[in-house]
């Protein structure tokens, strides 16, 4: 007899074997209808995803998967990648398909091909696929011997896929999956038939080099996305069309804010309007700074590769670093700022009384990304992070910790984000320190977020190779998720580079570092911004607050005077005597999105006072100059934007 134990804890019994499909049929058969996969688990061992044709012979605890479920959606995707690669064969025999894994929000499949894929053939591959799904045809996983496969796909031509396989162990079971005419190699698992992909579209075709290597050939990657339902899926393109609308070069460009070009890859020529708005974000965190107990610093660019040894980023980080040679001695170009503040750190000896000392610094920084990974603002090779570490003892290291969470959600707030998510990334394989030194580490950051009632999740193996760590997560407007902030607790690198305290009992002993960022690159941060407001920076970031429009040219003295009243008064503002008509003026100004326009004629003159134009069309009526001020000064103040 076989027992089956469910989530709820009911149990069914089996007196034989029993595929996962059955079981849900038993419980519901709109459930077995529903079913996608199953999570089966034995004994004391982790529950295992499986197809739904999985046969259970002894006694488990299962959960049925569904396109509800987070996994069932991981499913669909990946089930739709190989129906696009199995359209692709259909199409286009000649083509070889190489990798075709689940990425956020869809799926991609790799193509060697003899020509390029058109928008054409787009449409004629996704058309396939839905013709393929309506055949509903059965999914069935088969078990090879390595060789035999690899046979098997040399003699279909499948060179890259032959390729794959025999670089795995010959001791290993290799699983195929078959649907119609075509078979793939993989894991596993997937839908029980074709007919569960019904909501789904190709998005475009990009180059990729095979195994990621440049030195290889460049083959095809048609990206995809799918989902469980109709609705979720036009949500999705709804948000792409609104992304395309935000994007910060493009809205770059319009505003007149930032420009990239071929000589500089990967770094920013800031205008300046763009860099207005750096010197308002840059200002906002000095002031952070000086109010929470922080001592602005500064370190070198460059210094000699003996420390980053010492601090283990050459032997872990150096393929990401920028050198140079002087006197025959080797450099490198900081990819981040913490080792320079343990040289500030040590000129000094400090006594337990000082600790906690926290330093901050607006670092330039510059890693070697590669270049088909840039993306505007997004992920350059120059940038500049709000860069914060703090040397304390153990005892004060849990309080830093919490201290940092609730100081880092008031700036979330204060720029516009109130939805945060929490991850604690804890340690990778390739990493310094000993369990001992990690486990302090890990919880010491756990428990800052459970002190701050944050939920979170855990990231296994995605940590710094010298410290777990926190990294905060925002939403923005438009429901995406950016990664920004960050806290690392750092035990090893104060050793490494000798770092001291003497203690109360007159013993030296190392501090411990916490690594902190609030907005992590300044560039990447201005970004978001850019897209979270669609360019419409409230009136306290924008680069310009106020354009003061004279109706006609008799009124540019007092626009003038408004203008300089403004700007006495520390506004950000001009006024725009182009001898053009006023409509012409307020509408040019609105598109460049300025929070105020002043109109003024002879009225407005004669009383000392400004007709105002609220960004998004608002009339906000007449006000004397002194009241717009004052309104003005609120918003700013307040961190608010233009409202009626």
């Amino acid at each position: 007899m076989i027992q089956i134990t469910l989530p709820d804890g009911s149990q069914r019994q089996f007196t034989n074997p029993v595929s996962v499909g059955e079981v849900a049929t038993t419980i519901a058969p709109s459930l077995g209808k529903a079913a996608l996969a199953g999570k089966v688990a034995v004994g004391s061992e982790e529950a295992s995803l499986v197809d739904t044709s999985f046969v259970i012979t002894q006694d488990a605890r299962l959960s049925i998967v569904t396109a509800k479920d987070p996994e069932g959606l991981d499913l669909i995707r990946h089930s739709t990648a190989h129906l696009l690669a199995y359209a692709v064969k259909s199409l286009f025999p000649d083509a070889q398909v190489t990798i075709g894994p689940v990425i956020d929000n869809g799926f991609y499949y790799d193509f060697s091909y003899k020509r390029a894929f058109t928008p054409e053939d787009l449409q004629k591959i996704e058309k396939k696929m839905h013709e393929l799904a309506k055949k509903d045809e059965v999914v069935t996983r088969e078990e090879w011997l390595r060789d035999d496969a690899v046979a098997f796909f040399k003699e279909q031509g499948e060179h890259y896929k032959a390729e794959i396989i025999a670089s795995i162990p010959s001791n290993e079971p290799i699983s195929l999956y078959r649907e119609g005419d075509f078979i793939d190699l993989c894991r596993g698992p997937h839908v029980p038939s074709t007919g569960k992909l019904k909501v789904f579209k190709l998005m475009k075709v990009a180059g990729a080099y095979w195994r990621g290597n440049s030195n290889n050939e460049m083959l095809q990657r048609i990206y995809g996305t799918a989902w469980a339902n109709k609705d979720e899926q036009a949500q999705y393109l709804h948000m792409l069309e609104e992304a395309e609308k935000r994007d910060h070069r493009k809205l770059g460009k319009e505003l007149d804010l930032f420009h990239f070009q071929d000589e500089g890859p990967g770094l920013v020529f800031w205008h300046p309007k763009g860099w207005r708005i750096w010197q308002q974000v840059e200002q906002y965190m000095r002031d952070v700074y000086n109010d929470n107990g922080y001592q602005e610093v500064k370190a070198p660019q460059i210094l000699d590769i003996s420390l980053w040894k010492k601090t283990g980023h050459w032997d872990n980080y150096k393929e990401n670093m920028f050198t140079t040679e002087s006197e025959n001695r080797v450099y490198g170009l900081k990819p981040m700022n913490c080792p320079g503040h343990v040289q500030i750190f040590n000129s000094g000896l400090h006594s337990y009384r000082e600790l906690p000392i926290r330093y901050g610094e607006f670092g330039q920084c510059h890693r070697n990304e590669p270049s088909g990974s840039l993306h505007g603002m997004m992920r350059v090779r120059g940038f500049t992070q709000d860069d914060g570490h703090i040397f304390c003892t153990e005892d004060q290291l849990q309080d830093e910790c919490t201290n940092f969470t609730a100081l880092l959600q008031k700036v979330y707030r204060d720029f516009g984000f109130t939805d945060v998510l929490y991850k604690v990334a804890t340690r990778p394989e390739k990493r310094i320190g000993d369990d001992a030194v990690w486990d302090k580490a890990e919880e010491a950051l756990m428990e800052s977020l459970r002190r701050s009632g944050c939920e979170f999740e855990i990231s296994p193996g995605e940590g710094a190779f010298y410290g777990p760590k926190i990294e905060y997560t925002l939403k923005d407007a438009i429901g995406r998720h950016w990664q920004c902030g960050t806290v690392q607790v750092d035990f090893s690198m104060p050793v490494r580079l000798g770092a001291e305290y003497v203690d109360a009992s007159d013993q030296r002993r190392a501090p411990v570092m916490v690594h902190r960022a609030i907005l992590g690159s300044l560039e990447r941060f201005i970004g978001m911004l850019i897209e979270n407001y669609a360019g419409a920076l409230p009136p306290w970031l924008a680069p310009e607050q106020v354009v003061v429009c004279p109706i006609s040219e008799v009124f540019s003295e007092y626009a003038n005077k408004v203008v300089d009243i403004l700007s006495k008064q520390g506004f950000r503002a001009s006024a725009d005597l182009r001898n053009e008509k006023i409509t012409r003026k307020i509408r040019e100004n609105s598109m460049q999105k300025v929070p105020y326009i002043l109109v003024v004629g002879e009225k407005e003159q004669q009383n000392g006072a400004v007709a105002v134009r609220g960004r998004g069309n608002l009339d906000l009526g007449v006000l004397s100059v002194d009241d717009f001020v004052a309104r003005l000064r609120t918003d700013v103040a307040l961190r608010q934007d233009v409202k009626a």
